[in-house]
């Protein structure tokens, strides 16, 4: 008989997870609350970053067992505008990025990942939510607080493709405001990790900018919303349950991109599983990536503290080189000094949510008891 696991939640972690799993001939039983998967996104474009590591995202997922079976498109340049509205084009040999699509409809990277999890024999069970997982088991529920939020439009236009975006505490509040058109289809919104009770007022500075800079024309407009959740655990382990992707807040801290620790992280949890030894979860994702996400980590808090000034000398060395992405791929590189300030500094930000590891023996999937907070790595 195959030995069995069970996962909560069909995002691209729990997906990733059951895809490792199954393929290792294990039997997988996968529960989503909600009836499909993607049932947070609604069509919009979102960016599966390539910057942070030398080798491709694409061929790491290959090497994975999970084929890009999902529509992308690379996109090697960009446009970023400083606060005054100064342009700078980013150029780079490899892609900085794929546009992929997420949601329900076919194409997405999510219905792609379902279709290859089912495949494999996984059995996904829709409209279920897994309150408890008394035997252990992988937790993929998605965030569990708001660190950063982003609200736009998903709109029709006749626009080239492209891909545009902007650093202003007028539009985006310690984030970044962005453009994005594919085949007729685009997203425009602004990310913002402070003031969201203006998030209208920003949205609409955002879109009156990127309509009279860029001229995109933006037809059938459907606003859409989503928030994000970033955490250094001290653990993404509780008891034989192991959290993966947003659940243990695994996100880049600077810019929000977390597909690619997502499938990363669901990985890592599954071959620990199959190695029969869950507690190594914690082993692999701190070598894997914890350099990266403490890395991003203090970029945060730089780009917290410094404004607008910042912004403008972080935009104008990004058009002073080459290559934006051999910069980015140094700015995010994990280091001594790095590694020395996150640690000094990690009460700073006062990360929320998922760090949470819940009391002892405790196997609620989305923890429901008082008490409190683990501290940070």
């Amino acid at each position: 008989m195959p030995q069995e696991v069970e996962i909560s939640g069909a995002g691209p972690s729990g997906l990733a997870a059951a895809i490792t799993l199954a393929k290792a001939g294990w039997r997988v039983r996968l529960y989503e609350r909600n009836q499909d998967v993607g049932w947070r996104f609604q069509g919009d474009f979102q960016g599966l970053e390539n910057w942070t590591e030398q080798h491709d995202v694409l061929e790491e997922f290959r090497t994975l067992g999970i084929a890009p079976t999902f529509e992308y498109r690379p996109f090697r340049r960009a446009v970023l505008f400083d606060p005054d509205h100064r342009e700078c084009r980013c150029r780079s040999d490899r892609p900085l990025f794929y546009l992929v699509r997420r949601g329900r409809e076919a194409g997405t990277l999510d219905s792609a990942l379902k279709a290859q999890a089912l495949d494999a024999g996984v059995d996904i069970r829709f409209g279920t939510a897994a309150r408890h997982l008394p035997q252990g088991g992988i937790i993929a529920e998605g965030p569990r607080a708001a660190d950063a939020i982003a609200v736009g439009y998903l709109f029709d236009t006749d626009h080239a493709d492209g891909a545009w975006g902007i650093v202003s505490e007028d539009m985006a509040p310690k984030g970044y405001a962005y453009l994005l058109v594919w085949q007729g289809r685009g997203t425009l919104a602004t990310c913002m990790f402070r003031d969201f009770h203006r998030e209208k007022e920003y949205l609409k500075r955002s879109v009156e900018f990127f309509r009279s800079t860029v001229g995109v024309d933006m037809n059938n407009a459907r606003p859409f919303g989503g928030a994000g959740n970033f955490a250094l655990p001290r653990t993404a382990t509780r008891d034989r349950l192991l959290l993966i992707g947003e659940a243990a807040g695994f996100q880049d801290m600077l810019w929000g991109f977390g597909m690619r620790y997502a499938i990363l992280s669901g990985h890592l949890a599954a071959r620990a599983w199959i190695e029969g030894n869950p507690s190594l979860y914690d082993a692999l994702w701190r070598q894997r990536f914890g350099g990266l996400l403490r890395s991003g980590f203090v970029n945060r808090m730089f780009y917290n503290r410094l404004g607008n000034w910042g912004y403008r000398r972080m935009v104008a060395q990004i058009g002073r080189r080459a290559d934006a992405g051999l910069w980015l791929n140094s700015y995010y590189r994990p280091r001594p000094w790095k590694t020395v300030l996150s640690a000094l500094t990690r009460r700073w930000m006062r990360l929320r949510g998922p760090q949470d590891p819940g009391r002892e023996g405790c196997d609620c999937t989305w923890c429901r008891c008082q008490h409190e907070c683990s501290p940070l790595i």
